[in-house]
């Protein structure tokens, strides 16, 4: 537990090292030049066979791991590959038409020094992110990225801090750069998420997760309360639908209108749903995402949706609890 007198000094250290790294990243703005440009149109020009590599060691080795998963998944193909291995064997991974996106805070690091000049006699491109313009990383460099910063958020100035938030920040910019100089779209990133949430709320249709079959509570239009009413508990889902006799979506009965049908005193053997049913009620079509169903349930305030075709006839229901089972809320 942190001593009390200790507590106002922890939140303002920690309110001071996020002043200093969101520092850091503004001043990358005005870097964004035609250097990065440069860079953009190297990868871009990534020949059919070629690769992009980001490396880095230590912290700044973990920043562009991150950076090589950003690019991959927004529609750069990228691995990461560490500055160690690489001059332990692994440089026969790299080839002519590679880009190499090289991340080191000082520009110094001895394993980068050692294998970017000799991927260069082979004829990879190589772009520097790194925070020392003078540096020997960035006198190899095609392109230079200037992500250094003033201090770093560590009171002693050593522990990357900044500048790992800054290197991370311009990895990031280029990343979705590239993005938008693809048009990768939303669809082909969930395709490339499958297993996520994000890709799961892209990819995921009323169909996949929708009732079908006799999981779907329906009753005739001459049907009565009682009928409606069995069919309800029946099915568990808190509505039943209302169709005619060609299976067209006519209404809907739900718990509310239940309670309202019973502070009328409605006598459920003889009234017939059709008087006491919500007509033109929301529907959602099978093609739809899932997660367009949730959005209309949020506004219409309700948990259960009929779903229709495109004439009109039932062919499932959804309910908010199907929608939890297919993790989308």
């Amino acid at each position: 537990m942190i001593p009390k007198d200790a507590t106002g000094t922890a939140l303002d250290v920690a309110r001071e090292v996020l002043k200093i790294e969101a520092a850091a990243v503004r001043a990358l703005i005005r870097r964004i030049d035609d250097r990065f440009l440069a860079a953009v149109s190297l990868i871009l020009g990534c020949k059919k066979n070629g690769r992009v590599v980001v490396t880095g060691i230590g912290k700044s080795g973990h920043i562009a791991r991150k950076i090589a998963s950003t690019l991959s998944s927004t529609g750069t193909p990228a691995y990461f590959l560490h500055a160690a291995e690489a001059n332990h064997g692994d440089l026969g991974l790299i080839g002519k038409d590679d880009v190499i996106v090289a991340v080191s805070n000082s520009g110094e690091s001895d394993e980068l020094r050692q294998f970017v000049p000799l991927m260069k006699r082979q004829g990879a491109k190589v772009v520097v992110i790194a925070g020392n313009a003078n540096s020997s990383l960035a006198r190899e460099a095609h392109v230079f990225l200037d992500a250094g910063v003033e201090k770093e958020a560590c009171p002693h100035n050593l522990a990357p801090t900044a500048s790992s938030t800054a290197a991370l920040a311009m990895g990031d910019a280029l990343a979705v750069a590239l993005l938008h100089a693809r048009g990768f779209s939303a669809d082909q990133f969930a395709r490339a998420h499958p297993g996520g949430t994000l890709g799961r709320k892209l990819v995921t249709l009323v169909s996949d997760v929708m009732r079908t079959g006799s999981g779907v509570p329906k009753v005739q239009l001459d049907a009565t309360l009682a009928d409606a009413l069995l069919e309800i508990t029946r099915t568990g889902m808190g509505m039943t639908a209302i169709v005619d006799r060609k299976e067209r979506l006519v209404g809907v009965f739900t718990d509310g209108d239940l309670r309202r049908s019973l502070q009328q005193k409605a006598d459920p053997g003889s009234t017939r749903i059709k008087a006491v049913m919500t007509t033109r009620p929301s529907a959602i079509r099978p093609d739809a995402l899932a997660v367009t169903a949730l959005e209309a349930m949020e506004s219409r305030k309700t948990i259960q949706l009929p779903v229709v075709d495109s004439a009109g006839r039932l062919v499932g229901a959804l309910n908010i609890h199907d929608l939890f089972r297919a993790k989308l809320v």
